[in-house]
């Protein structure tokens, strides 16, 4: 009996966080129609907050809770800085490109959240290799702002981003599926699978638009 109604408990609370992972997926759309509104020279002060908030957000995890208005407030800013991009994209390759971004990451995310909750295996031991991998990126990132790198280096990269956000969705959903937690959870693991939805979607719009150059 307590069997069934942890596994019901279970499955409540993946409910909840798939609802608050969807509804951070609309503020992002509502934060990039702001963003059609926002002057350039605010783009960098709001990256510099968002960068930030998921800086504190990883830093207090243990400490404190995030709550419902701190991944909210997350999402609307990440939809702000994100839309440049996604504007880039649009005038430079057509929204094609931008579509056929949005639909692989839709896809992604569904074959590896399946295989991620299904999977007997524990993929815990990919958390280092992950952290490694994201740190990396974070790193080629923040060079190739001071010192750009090649679009050959670049698009090498996206493949690996790609890669890398995907097993992240899979290990995510992997962990919620064997971890215990509460409500008061529920918030920072739809910040998580939101984080790798959104960088899985910049990552391959990159990958798609490089593919889609004359």
């Amino acid at each position: 009996m307590y069997d069934v109604y942890t596994s019901v408990n279970k499955r409540n609370l993946m409910g909840s966080v798939l609802k608050a992972f969807a509804l951070s997926l609309c503020m992002a759309v509502i934060g990039m129609l702001i963003g059609t509104m926002v002057p350039p020279a605010l783009f960098m002060p709001l990256i510099v907050v968002e960068f930030i908030m998921i800086l504190s957000a990883f830093l207090l995890r243990k400490k404190k809770s995030v709550g419902y208005g701190f991944l909210f407030a997350f999402t609307f800013i990440s939809g702000i800085t994100t839309y440049p991009i996604v504007a880039h994209y649009l005038a430079t390759s057509g929204a094609k490109v931008v579509l056929s971004a949005f639909t692989a990451t839709l896809v992604i995310f569904a074959v590896m959240s399946f295989v991620g909750t299904k999977t007997k295996k524990d993929l815990s031991f990919l958390s280092g290799f992950l952290l490694t991998a994201l740190l990396a990126l974070v790193v080629i990132g923040l060079i190739n702002i001071f010192s750009p790198f090649s679009s050959t280096a670049l698009f090498v990269a996206s493949i690996i981003g790609t890669v890398v956000f995907s097993l992240y969705i899979m290990f995510d959903f992997n962990r919620m599926k064997r971890m215990e937690f509460t409500e008061e959870a529920v918030p920072l693991l739809a910040l998580n699978l939101f984080l790798d939805f959104i960088n899985l979607f910049l990552e391959l719009l990159r990958f798609i638009g490089f593919l889609s150059r004359d």
